[in-house]
């Protein structure tokens, strides 16, 4: 089944009476856990960034407690877990500014924890990649805060 270009959709649900988006978003919901989360977050967690980042944070933390440090193997796994769900939430905010800073936090974390990611070249590659990818998000900002974020961005090369 081919399916339609987001124009038409936008054409379609805009037919649609407000009862029957209602049921195309609930069902949306019920269909995968993916458009379920992010129709939490438009609904409630949108309208105040802030908290929403914080929420991110916390996560963050709590999953830094929980890796195994026994292993390096257990430590990559654990930290690509990590990052798949501060880049999923990213991918949910769609704001610059909070990738910046949910990745800057991630870094500033896994810099600051024990983990000896230097001796690991995959480690230190996907610690480079954040680095970069932080850089390049950026870049696309408002200049005073491209300055503010630099700063930060210093301590963490």
């Amino acid at each position: 089944m081919k399916s339609a270009s987001i124009n038409e959709l936008k054409k379609e649900i805009e037919t649609l009476p407000p009862n029957g988006v209602i049921e195309v978003a609930i069902r949306l919901a019920k269909f995968k856990k993916d458009n379920k989360e992010l129709l939490n977050y438009l609904l409630f967690e949108s309208h105040d960034e802030l908290s929403f980042i914080n929420k991110i944070k916390l996560t963050i933390d709590e999953l830094f407690e929980e890796i195994n440090e026994s292993n390096l193997y257990f430590v990559k796994k654990t930290l690509r877990k990590i990052l798949r769900i501060v880049n999923k939430n990213i991918k949910y905010s769609g704001i610059k500014q909070t990738e910046a800073e949910l990745l800057i936090y991630f870094c500033t974390k896994l810099k600051s924890s024990t983990i000896p990611y230097q001796k690991s070249p995959v480690l230190n590659n996907l610690y480079n990649n954040q680095i970069k990818k932080i850089q390049k998000t950026i870049s696309l900002l408002h200049e005073d805060l491209q300055f503010d974020y630099s700063e930060e961005i210093k301590d963490l090369i």
